[in-house]
């Protein structure tokens, strides 16, 4: 089954990102998160320390891939 966990997980291998990254991306979304919560959201389902990746999270990570991988957004002119 794809749960949001297992989408992160596939992201994370497909761009070789790094835990420092994926805290980058998300910090990019203004989703500050610490390295053991990330590693949390990696672990196996059975593992006592696993944590079930939030859509909040996966949102934000996803909003900061973009701006990772695009730059910021342009500011409007008038």
């Amino acid at each position: 089954m794809l749960n949001n966990n297992n989408i992160l997980k596939k992201i994370r291998v497909a761009l070789e990102l790094k835990d420092e990254d994926i805290i980058h991306i998300l910090k990019l979304s203004n989703f500050e998160v610490s390295k053991s919560e990330i590693n949390a959201l990696f672990r196996n389902e059975d593992h006592p320390n696993y944590v079930e990746c939030g859509d909040q999270l996966l949102r934000n990570f996803l909003n900061g891939l973009i701006t990772y991988k695009r730059g910021p957004k342009p500011e409007k002119k008038n």
